[in-house]
């Protein structure tokens, strides 16, 4: 059996297609179409019309290729550059006329859990209570959990490119005031979030997104062609070398750094400004940056509890409102 998924980010359309005969997402197709939506999109505007067209075609793309390696009808979902834009819902509207893919945002704590699923299986039982932290282009995902899903998530205002725009947009590189700035804003708005984490005392810390691959990278982390099971850690002390490198730097020199990709090039400073003050303020002296996450989650509860759960996630979530800037939930069950 084959199943794929599609995830619409702030730069590219990622389509994955996994084995899962035996229960685990095993990778046999990867593709990706860059649209640099970000770049596109001033922070608090609509998805302007040919953006939406160029998303259309990459939908169409990877919904076409899905079929092609044997499985159609991907789950697609969008990340907080489609799901904060005010036009969100003409734009769900538009693809899924165009598409026939029912694209859907998921609230940021459903991205939390989901990816907080991939690590938890990645990692498996015996990292214990488990952190995790995933900074995306528009948002800081956190969450902890002793087993299967996590018992709390919060979703955070602390993207990597959401910071960008608001500090460092007419300065490059810029002055350390605004980076002062910058981390006040960041201490400010994690405060009650890490002293929870604090207070649950996790036995593991694991980072995910392309972010954190990047800043470990940067850091010594092996790079990505020696494969996903060469153990990564990530120090918070490194980090904070690595900002003091990435500060000095405009944009356009920090992308000849080990890790650092040209079209993250101007958002990796505001990225290691987030790690940091995050893994100082929960007291956590090191992550293992883990290669699955919010895809591999995906995969997984299809593989786990059936294709009718994404069905009713779709519901609830493709024509929710906007979510608040912080959410936070507690868990009934952790599963």
């Amino acid at each position: 059996m084959r199943i794929s998924v599609v995830d619409v980010g702030s730069n590219t359309v990622r389509l994955v297609v996994a084995d899962a005969a035996d229960g685990v997402p095993l990778p046999v197709h990867t593709a990706k179409w860059r649209l640099r939506l970000s770049e596109q999109i001033r922070p608090g505007g609509p998805i302007p019309e040919q953006a939406v067209g160029q998303l259309v075609d990459a939908v169409t793309e990877a919904s076409r290729t899905a079929t092609r390696w044997g499985a159609p009808d991907p789950p697609a979902f969008a990340t907080a550059v489609v799901r904060n834009a005010p036009n969100r819902h003409e734009v769900l509207r538009t693809v899924r006329a165009r598409t026939g893919v029912d694209l859907c945002t998921l609230p940021g704590e459903v991205e939390a859990e989901l990816t907080f699923l991939g690590a938890r299986r990645w990692m498996g039982w015996r990292s214990g209570p488990l952190a995790l932290l995933d900074i995306g282009g528009g948002t800081l995902e956190v969450a902890f959990g002793r087993g299967r899903l996590p018992d709390f998530v919060a979703s955070l205002p602390l993207g990597a490119r959401r910071l960008t725009h608001e500090f460092f947009e007419d300065e490059d590189p810029p002055s350390p005031e605004r980076v002062r700035a910058l981390r006040r804003k960041v201490r400010h708005q994690l405060r009650d979030v890490a002293a929870r984490i604090r207070w649950e005392g996790p036995r593991t810390a694991v980072a995910t997104s392309r972010t954190f691959q990047q800043l470990g990278r940067l850091c010594g982390a092996a790079p990505g062609r020696h494969g996903p099971f060469v153990d990564r850690q990530l120090h918070r002390s490194e980090l904070q070398e690595a900002i003091t490198r990435l500060a000095a730097l405009p944009a356009a020199e920090r992308a000849h750094l080990p890790g650092i990709s040209a079209p993250r090039a101007a958002q990796s400073l505001a990225g290691a400004v987030v790690g940091h003050t995050a893994l100082k303020l929960t007291g956590i002296k090191a992550v293992t940056v883990c290669p699955w996450a919010i895809r591999e989650g995906v995969l997984l509860r299809h593989i786990e509890d059936g294709p009718s759960w994404w069905a009713e996630v779709a519901r609830r979530s493709g024509e929710a409102a906007a979510p608040d800037p912080v959410q936070l939930r507690i868990a009934a069950t952790s599963g």
